[in-house]
């Protein structure tokens, strides 16, 4: 972590309130907390506890009702919608459950895209993409379509697609859901790797024990607040994958236990 520079994401008593009058929702109560540079969090929660819908303010996806989002200092509340597109381009990446590849693009045009709508050079672009395939394992498909790999693979050609920017803070949204167990686990490995060797920041959403296992510390949301949080510390992961199904007991979640 640079010295002296801010936390790469500080979330700062934001709230998120849904509809008027007598049919207010409030999905976000009064939610703080910080990631620092190199960290791997975790966000876990029952369906409807707020933690796509918190996922979503801290992406500019969905704005808040109030409070501030400061993504390495940059309050992203208030950015114009006009610079939205470009900040969210290079400040930040994406993994969703479905990795959203597009099938008329092979894997290295998939990686290439948003270096390719940056306008990077050509061989700049190409030179990042083979470094980023080559640290996911995916070097051998780069020529293939999205119809041609497997789950797993079209997942690691997402989560290249979403670090071969170098962005402060990657965002996955249940990355492992559509994933079987071996899969799930190589992709899990991948980030834990690409977060120790290469001090990746990520976020990720979950609703699994087994996936919020590999990250460094775990928020828990019930109802649009933060419940509690766990660090993992010098604990193996079967002993932090311990500690979290404990936590999820006493929050009565709804999540796998699957390790």
């Amino acid at each position: 972590m640079r010295v002296g520079a801010p936390p790469v994401l500080e979330v700062n008593h934001i709230e998120k309130v849904y509809g008027s009058r007598g049919a207010v929702t409030q999905a976000l109560n009064d939610v703080s907390f910080i990631v620092e540079t190199g960290e791997f969090v975790g966000i876990m929660g029952a369906s409807g506890s707020g933690k796509s819908t918190l996922l979503n303010c801290v992406s500019t996806i969905d704005a808040v009702t109030s409070g501030g989002i400061f993504v390495d200092g940059q309050d992203v509340t208030k950015i114009k919608s006009a610079k939205l597109a470009k900040f969210r381009r290079e400040q930040l990446g994406f993994i969703f459950q479905d990795s959203n590849l597009l099938d008329t693009l092979t894997a290295r045009e998939n990686i290439a895209l948003p270096l390719t709508i940056g306008r990077l050079s050509a061989d700049e672009t190409l030179m990042r993409v083979q470094e980023m395939a080559a640290r996911l394992n995916i070097s051998d498909v780069l020529d293939k379509y999205p119809f041609q790999l497997s789950g797993g693979q079209q997942q690691r050609v997402a989560a290249a697609r979403a670090l071969v920017t170098n962005p402060k803070l990657v965002m996955a949204d249940e990355p492992t859901g559509a994933l079987d167990s071996k899969n799930a686990r190589m992709l899990l490995e991948n980030f834990e790797n690409l977060n120790r060797t290469y001090n990746a920041t990520v976020l990720m959403v979950t609703h699994d024990g087994y996936a919020a296992s590999y990250t460094n510390r775990v928020l828990f949301i019930r109802d649009g607040r933060i419940f509690t949080e766990l660090r993992r510390g010098d604990d193996t992961r079967q002993a932090f994958f311990n500690r979290i199904m404990d936590v999820v007991a006493i929050m009565g979640g709804e999540v796998s236990d699957a390790l």
